[in-house]
């Protein structure tokens, strides 16, 4: 009999699994708080809505949700981070002669399109945190701050795919600025006439695209 069955320390197997169980019951608790703060913010407002009101919706303990979350803010931007770090991910496994500009766009369409393929829930909270942020200035700028410490790696990553020194060579810092206003316009627009599904802001992607192409060539 071994020390495992005989009611001795787990072995690696087991200890693996209590390891995946007690992941899987986090990041359920995490984004039960996040959907729990996202209906709020859309039917009551962002500034409104309080953490005591979050907390009892689901109901779970301020100790809880602040083992999570430093405010509210931040249930927010968590999935707006994930989102970066995802478009960084698609970046790199681009085409290789693919121009910089448009490898940086089809990466974020391929996140859009990712997120409008998953199931229902994932759609749904995309749509919700697009709405409070563009309804929050406070947000808003927040987004942009998140957004700044992403920048460093697309650059990094657009500087190594076109052999560069992003020290020395600007290029992959203007290309990334330009991505980063070209897409703040498209949501902004996205926003204006009540656009919020994944699916159809990444179909939207060719046309911001062919915009700024002919922008540049015939206003710059």
């Amino acid at each position: 009999m071994t020390a495992d069955a005989a009611g001795g320390a787990p072995g690696p197997a087991r200890g693996r699994s209590t390891g995946g169980v007690r992941e899987r019951k986090k990041r359920r608790t995490r984004m039960a708080l996040i959907d729990a703060a996202l209906e709020l913010f859309v039917r009551d407002g962002y500034e409104e809505t309080t953490i005591d009101e979050i907390v009892a919706a689901l109901p779970v303990s301020q100790r809880t949700f602040f083992r999570y979350f430093a405010s509210k803010e931040d249930v927010v931007l968590d999935q707006v981070s994930e989102r970066y770090r995802a478009v960084e991910e698609a970046l790199a496994k681009r085409p290789a002669g693919e121009r910089p500009f448009t490898a940086l766009f089809e990466a974020l369409r391929t996140v859009l399109q990712t997120v409008a393929a998953g199931d229902e829930e994932e759609v749904v909270r995309f749509r919700r945190i697009r709405q409070v942020i563009e309804a929050t200035p406070a947000l808003l700028s927040a987004e942009l701050t998140a957004y700044a410490a992403s920048e460093g790696a697309l650059v990094g990553e657009i500087a190594r795919r076109e052999g560069v020194d992003p020290e020395r060579d600007l290029r992959p810092r203007l290309v990334v600025a330009l991505f980063t206003a070209a897409t703040r316009v498209g949501f902004e627009e996205c926003s204006r006439r009540e656009i919020w599904d994944p699916g159809t802001i990444a179909a939207r992607v060719d046309e911001t695209v062919a915009l700024v192409d002919a922008t540049v060539h015939e206003w710059i």
